[in-house]
């Protein structure tokens, strides 16, 4: 790798053996020689440790572009579990040097975004695994239970905390601004459309339609004709969202979602089925995964071990995923069910 590259370059250029390296940063000569042969890479922490060290700056440690640099950390906080204090400090730091040149500043607070999302998540985790125990240990108290269904994201039903109102509010002013992203676009239907602001709805999807000739649009016109109990309207769209000649993979994974919450299952699996073949490689884990939800709810335990097994071949052969918390998750999940 680039940085193993670097240290050795640095290490050699000072005169030092791998052994006086190894001594300064309080690590093995074997750590450092794998560091420099490229098969380990040092942790994230001892960055700063080792630019100090050598006189030079992270950026010039690692010998990579900025871009090179945020992509390691996206993986590296895409392959974690929950991350240290003072690591995510760390990262913070250097993600932070990233955003004051303009030319990163919107990659380096979408890299900052997905850090705390991810530690959000993972918190969330750990407040489920105490909320669970919380339950057992106060014989069923109220606050533990709603501590726990909060962690699990349940629903909520006090419509003053469960609207997306402060979401709605801003992505409308974005939209407003940027009529050609369609992205936000969708992201204010489907929040429309979860509070049941269909009107809105209505107004903003004919702004998508303008911008969108894909089936997303004839999507969100069957979602607020069932939302407004339309049921005859909404059937005619989904006909239409079934039948149409576009070929976009994601068409058909929508129509799984679709019929999963229809509990038309064996539809769903179909549907599940003919996007995971049409998707081009690296291939992801959705419609497997969603498959092996639906075997749970039936009742399927070796259905759902079966597709959580394609789970974990995807992750290994699409993505080259073999451990971490992902796999450890779904190997969780087939144990579970050959009990």
């Amino acid at each position: 790798m680039e940085m193993g590259k670097e240290i050795r370059r640095l290490r050699t250029d000072r005169g030092l053996t791998q052994e006086a390296l190894a001594d300064a940063l309080n690590v093995s000569p074997q750590t450092v020689s794998k560091w420099e042969c490229g098969t380990s890479m040092p942790d994230i922490q001892m960055l700063p440790e080792i630019a100090v060290y050598f006189g030079v700056t992270i950026d010039q440690l690692f010998a990579m572009t900025p871009e090179q640099q945020m992509e390691r950390i996206e993986n590296h906080i895409y392959s974690s579990g929950r991350i240290r204090e003072a690591e995510e400090r760390q990262i913070e730091k250097q993600v932070n040097a990233f955003a004051e040149n303009p030319k990163y500043e919107g990659q380096a607070k979408t890299l900052l975004a997905l850090l705390y999302n991810h530690q959000a998540g993972q918190y969330r985790l750990l407040a489920a695994e105490c909320g669970k125990e919380a339950v057992l240990k106060t014989g069923g108290d109220s606050n533990a239970i709603s501590e726990l269904a909060n962690a699990w994201g349940s629903y909520m039903p006090d419509w003053n905390v469960r609207n997306h109102h402060a979401l709605i509010e801003w992505f409308s002013d974005y939209c407003s601004k940027n009529p050609e992203n369609r992205a936000a676009h969708m992201w204010l239907l489907d929040n429309l459309i979860d509070d049941r602001r269909l009107v809105e709805a209505g107004e903003w999807l004919e702004k998508l339609a303008a911008i969108d000739n894909t089936f997303r649009t004839e999507m969100y016109r069957y979602q607020i004709a069932l939302a407004a109990g339309e049921i005859n309207e909404a059937e005619a769209h989904l006909c239409k969202l079934e039948t149409m000649e576009d070929q976009e993979w994601s068409r058909a994974l929508t129509l799984g979602d679709i019929y999963t919450q229809r509990q038309e299952y064996d539809k769903a699996i179909e549907w599940y089925r003919k996007g995971q073949e049409m998707q081009p490689s690296p291939k992801y884990i959705d419609s497997a995964a969603s498959i092996a939800h639906i075997c749970e709810i039936r009742g399927d335990k070796a259905g759902a071990i079966a597709a959580y097994r394609e789970v974990l071949q995807l992750l290994k052969e699409e993505w080259g995923i073999i451990s971490g918390e992902e796999c450890e998750e779904i190997e969780q999940a087939i144990k579970r069910l050959q009990v």
